[in-house]
């Protein structure tokens, strides 16, 4: 390749790259480097006037006891995050597994039927659960009333400290599921029917070709969606919260980012509300790189 193709090939490149790279720039990497810069002084959000103090705003978060229980609180949903991730991804992988190697009528209509929640707002998602949960006709307590009318006589799903996390949870799994079963059932797609047919003659049960071909063939894919799942819950538990529960009752759903937005956006702390974004990026960051240290593990090839 001569020096005029070389330049022109390189040219194309750049001119190919360069309105991502712009777009990345203006709305990806331009906002979060202002959310660090912002973190730094003290600014209402509207007024003109920006005062630098610093890392007072992080010195600050260390004593608010408002924050402080946010953060109990996300630590709790942390462990509910991994019990969600791997609930709702068993789940997936099960349903993908079935409507891949399970020939039977009506297939196409149970993968959408499957993937629909995925496509409603969090606000319908929210709706159609406040009416699931509602303590005098909801229909999860007229259900449990069948089996034990005086114990599931108005009870509080959205209202009681206890409870109210767990029906958070809930939702979120059933809004991923469908989303996570198509992107393991494209995994599965690509897997050689050859070997299910050899494992079969060799006398393996469908659940052993499960765990011995299907799962090590997809753990890419699945290390991927596991931790893009665990950093989505922490968006979408915000969303889901705002909408249910607006943090109640008694701040027993306060999370980072809902405290977040209630500061930058209520009390005109933006500059303090900041802080707490950056706070949430180091430990969404954080918590990624642990759980992709855990699932690290051999590829499989075929």
């Amino acid at each position: 390749m001569n020096g005029h193709a070389k330049r022109s090939r390189s040219f194309f490149i750049v001119l190919a790259l360069a309105p991502a790279v712009i777009l990345m720039t203006i709305f990806m990497l331009y906002p979060v480097l202002s959310v660090f810069q912002m973190s730094l002084y003290r600014w209402g959000g509207y007024s003109p006037d920006k005062e630098f103090i610093g890392f007072q705003n992080f010195i600050t978060l260390a004593k608010d006891m408002n924050f402080i229980r946010a953060m109990q609180n996300t630590i709790v949903l942390i462990v509910l995050i991994v019990l969600v991730t791997v609930v709702t991804l068993a789940f997936a992988l099960v349903f993908a597994a079935i409507l891949t190697r399970v020939k039977f009528k009506g297939v196409g209509l149970f993968r959408v039927i499957f993937y629909i929640p995925n496509i409603l707002s969090i606000v319908v998602i929210s709706a159609i659960f406040s009416t699931i949960y509602d303590p005098s006709q909801g229909l999860l307590n007229s259900i449990l009333r069948l089996f034990h009318p005086a114990k599931w006589q108005g009870v509080q799903w959205l209202g009681n400290e206890q409870l109210v996390i767990f029906s958070v949870a809930i939702a979120l799994i059933w809004q991923a599921i469908g989303y996570y079963m198509v992107m393991y059932m494209s995994a599965m797609a690509s897997i050689p029917e050859d070997l299910y047919e050899s494992a079969s003659l060799d006398g393996a049960s469908a659940l052993r070709q499960f765990f011995t071909i299907t799962i090590p063939l997809t753990w890419n894919t699945i290390r991927t969606t596991l931790t893009f799942f665990v950093i989505s819950t922490i968006n979408l538990s915000f969303l889901l919260v705002t909408a249910m529960t607006g943090g109640g009752p008694n701040g027993s759903t306060e999370v980072f980012l809902s405290y977040m937005y209630k500061q930058a956006n209520t009390n005109s702390a933006y500059g303090y509300g900041m802080a707490i974004g950056v706070v949430v990026f180091f430990f969404s960051f954080a918590l990624s790189a642990v759980l992709q240290m855990i699932t690290k593990r051999d590829v499989y090839e075929f």
